[in-house]
């Protein structure tokens, strides 16, 4: 089997070392020799942007979505594949490099998103981004492994419940929030409700076309009626297609 290439390092936002590795057609991100994400497991962070776009396709045009968390693409290019060409989408990434690595080795993965005239690149706290007063039809948050951070600890304060709440401010009429985890939290299911979603948890493969083996957690959250929403779009939109839990 050969054997793993360094391709690049950085400083993980959690102060751990950030590489990037190739092995053959294989990339693979690690921190502190943890690995965060790999090019072969991609099926559960498509899913999370389809599902979710769907979802509000009927909000009125132009949809605006942010991406929180850059990774290898696989996330944006689903959302774009999936929205209309008046769409807009925001990818809030926080490590400079990772922006680079998808400039660079890592942009056939993903049929090279960040080229698409869609998308606006964030280079900063995805916590930060989501305060846009324009308000999102969709937030997806694929950052760290989900509500169970492990490289920073930041991030436990974008799923807590005060971290939520201010999410679902800024969330359109008819808007939604969609998180992956690389497994179920029912713990992060209560903060949810205390924050005012109703929302659906699925199952989803870890790889694409596949029914078996490895599976992640995707939350789909929509905020429950008469919570705050931005001042730019207070109109109602289409019945969301899932059944929500309270």
């Amino acid at each position: 089997m050969k054997p793993w290439v360094e391709l690049d390092r950085t400083r993980a936002p959690g102060g751990g070392v950030m590489t990037l590795l190739n092995r053959g057609e294989e990339f693979v991100i690690r921190v502190d020799g943890i690995e965060l994400m790999s090019s072969r497991l991609h099926g559960s962070e498509e899913s999370l942007a389809r599902m979710a776009c769907e979802a509000v396709s009927g909000n009125p045009a132009p949809l605006r979505v942010l991406v929180g968390g850059l990774g290898m693409g696989f996330t944006l290019r689903a959302a774009l594949d999936a929205l209309p060409r008046d769409s807009a989408v925001v990818v809030a990434e926080i490590v400079p490099e990772v922006v680079f690595w998808n400039r660079k080795e890592l942009a056939a993965l993903a049929g090279s998103p960040l080229e698409d005239p869609r998308v606006e690149v964030a280079v900063r706290d995805v916590a930060q981004v989501i305060r846009d007063p324009e308000g999102w039809d969709a937030i997806l948050l694929d950052v760290d492994n989900g509500p169970a951070a492990v490289t920073r600890d930041d991030n436990d304060l974008l799923y807590s419940i005060a971290g939520l709440e201010e999410t679902r401010r800024f969330l359109r009429a008819g808007g939604l929030l969609g998180v992956w985890s690389v497994s179920p939290n029912r713990r992060f299911e209560e903060r949810l409700r205390q924050a005012g979603f109703h929302f659906q948890t699925h199952q989803v493969p870890a790889r694409s076309g596949r029914k078996t083996g490895s599976m992640h957690t995707l939350f789909m959250a929509r905020a429950r009626e008469g919570t705050a929403q931005p001042e730019s779009r207070r109109a109602a939109s289409s019945s969301p297609r899932f059944r929500w839990k309270m």
